[in-house]
């Protein structure tokens, strides 16, 4: 059984085979017979990649006793009918090229991923500093509005109320607005106006009456 995140991509589980010299018999002639005979049920198809696919296919690894005797079921002693060189008993199994084509395509993928998030975090930066740079800013203290506000004075469409002064701040537009209800509650007649009483010359006609 291949073990969790290794490829196993054939049908079939895997054939061992293991041989053990008894005789005059050539075991590598015999192997080689053997891998002939039974090619269309392990060969797999060739990728672009550099791999191999083997679905629907048996794969058939085959080793020596004497070689497992000398390196242990661990060692690379075991050879897949279809591929060039020994190898350890699980990558024998598996397919160790899809495995690290696949991990350079996540790579590859996770590479694009990161930029095309980078991307969107520098758009997403300038379209803030934009956004700051055009914040209003109060024509009475002289501070930047806050969202609300900023909202507030927005144009909601047809038919809605425009705000009465766009043009400052809540508190400056709370003071303004106070003020002006002042003045309207102190009403005209305790408004003091000021008039200019014409300064009577000395000697002037009405004066002159007088002298005669």
């Amino acid at each position: 059984m291949v073990p969790h995140g290794r490829h196993a991509d054939q049908s079939h589980p895997p054939l061992l085979l293991v041989v053990n010299r008894i005789g005059p018999r050539n075991p590598g002639t015999v192997i080689a017979q053997l891998a002939e005979l039974t090619e269309r049920h392990w060969k797999g198809t060739a990728y672009q990649g550099g791999f191999h696919m083997y679905d629907g296919k048996l794969p058939i690894v085959v080793t020596g006793m004497k070689q497992l005797q000398e390196h242990g079921p661990a060692g690379a002693v075991f050879r897949r009918f279809g591929r060039p060189r020994n190898q350890t008993l699980l990558e024998a199994i598996g397919n160790p090229r899809r495995e690290a084509h696949d991990a350079r395509k996540q790579a590859e993928y996770a590479a694009r991923q990161r930029e095309h998030q980078e991307e969107l975090r520098r758009i997403a930066a300038q379209h803030k500093a934009e956004r700051e740079a055009s914040r209003p800013v109060c024509a009475g203290c002289g501070t930047r509005f806050i969202d609300a506000r900023w909202k507030a004075i927005e144009p909601a469409g047809w038919g809605a109320q425009r705000d009465t002064h766009p043009h400052l701040c809540d508190d400056c537009k709370q003071q303004a607005v106070a003020a002006e209800r002042q003045v309207a509650q102190a009403g005209p007649e305790n408004q003091v106006h000021d008039q200019a009483v014409p300064e009577q010359k000395a000697g002037g006609p009405w004066l002159s009456r007088f002298r005669s």
